[in-house]
């Protein structure tokens, strides 16, 4: 069943919506979930919520791009999640360990008080049209998916040292990319 199709059973409110997208996507969403949290238990309760989340916003929702609405929704939840059990106490996951590695390329409160997140957004985006196809596959498995660098590496048939250096000069990058458009 193809993305369209998939759509038009959640505007026909047909329940065979969720059942289909769980098992299209719900691989999918377990693995950005668990990279994020860090816990079975908390990913498969994840893809839960996301698998309802579509069912409340498909519609008037019409994903143009549903493979990265799904991601979009899963990662929102995720981080949501994330958020609730780091305050208390539990955390886990790779998103800590991610964000501590950009945060030397935005500060989140200068940012936000000098732009609007959508004109970041814009710019991160131009930034990541510059890179060599190899590095912003890694740069978006580490930092969109929150994947390890270890399986990064073998995703991409390289040693850990490489993905690591990688994302360390892309973050430099990306550093002098943003003072150049005024963001920092």
């Amino acid at each position: 069943m193809n993305d369209h199709d998939l759509i038009a059973l959640y505007f026909d409110r047909n329940e065979q919506a969720s059942a289909e997208t769980y098992r299209q996507f719900g691989g999918y969403c377990y693995t950005i979930a668990h990279n994020i949290l860090g816990s079975e238990q908390d990913a498969e309760e994840c893809v839960n919520d996301v698998l309802i989340r579509l069912w409340e916003r498909i519609p008037p929702a019409r994903p143009d791009n549903f493979y990265g609405y799904i991601a979009a929704v899963t990662r929102s939840i995720a981080r949501n999640r994330y958020t609730a059990s780091r305050a208390q106490k539990r955390g886990g996951g790779e998103i800590a360990a991610a964000l501590d590695e950009l945060n030397d390329c935005a500060d989140s409160d200068s940012v936000d008080a000098q732009i609007d997140r959508r004109a970041l957004g814009e710019a991160l985006n131009s930034f990541l049209g510059t890179l060599k196809p190899d590095h912003r596959k890694i740069f978006v498995q580490r930092y969109w998916y929150f994947c390890p660098v270890e399986d990064i590496a073998e995703q991409l048939g390289m040693t850990k040292s490489k993905v690591t250096v990688t994302l360390m000069r892309t973050r430099a990058k990306l550093r002098d990319y943003l003072k150049e458009e005024g963001f920092l």
